[in-house]
């Protein structure tokens, strides 16, 4: 039987908390594709995340911290 990972779900300002970053902050990410939405509810047209974002918006702010440009950033994303 294989283990099924499920992964956790959640908003911006979710996204915001956990990775110490501004609402205003994860929204500019997603406006220049650094990151994406996993899903959008069609009744709310709430966007959801999951934990690879996460871990994406931690990545980006441990190289923003070691002053890597928004270029150098999305170079190593690739």
């Amino acid at each position: 039987m294989r283990a099924v990972s499920i992964s956790n779900i959640y908003l911006i300002k979710d996204l915001a908390r956990i990775s110490n970053n501004s609402i205003h902050t994860v929204k500019y990410y997603l406006k220049i594709g650094l990151i994406k939405e996993a899903g959008r509810s069609p009744e709310t047209n709430y966007r959801y995340f999951d934990d690879s974002t996460v871990e994406k918006l931690k990545f980006i702010r441990s190289r923003r911290k070691e002053k890597k440009s928004i270029k150098e950033i999305r170079h190593e994303l690739l």
